[in-house]
């Protein structure tokens, strides 16, 4: 009997790194420089229409940046959608 909880001791000490995080994997960095991303193209946008309305910008600058803007709002709402029906998944999962 001891001999089978050594064994299993060390089964569990050789498959514990494959349950902890990887030191490499950025994690919360990641999603904060996408954050960081999106908030510097909305910025970006925003500067932009304000030189429109005042008569300084170029028009094709102002279409880009709405562009730009429509596609960042498109993959936020996008993956705020994904992250809700994944949540939802696992609401749903018996315990």
């Amino acid at each position: 009997m001891d001999v089978k909880s050594a064994f299993a001791a060390q089964a569990y000490a050789a498959q514990r790194p494959a349950t902890e995080a990887d030191p490499a994997h950025r994690g919360g960095a990641a999603f904060a420089e996408v954050a960081r991303d999106f908030m510097a193209t909305m910025q970006s946008a925003e500067d932009t229409a304000k030189t429109s309305m005042v008569g300084g910008g170029d028009p094709h600058q102002l279409v880009r940046a709405l562009a730009e803007t429509e596609l960042a709002v498109e993959t936020a709402v996008t993956v705020r959608d994904k992250v809700v029906e994944a949540y939802q998944e696992i609401l749903r999962m018996p315990v």
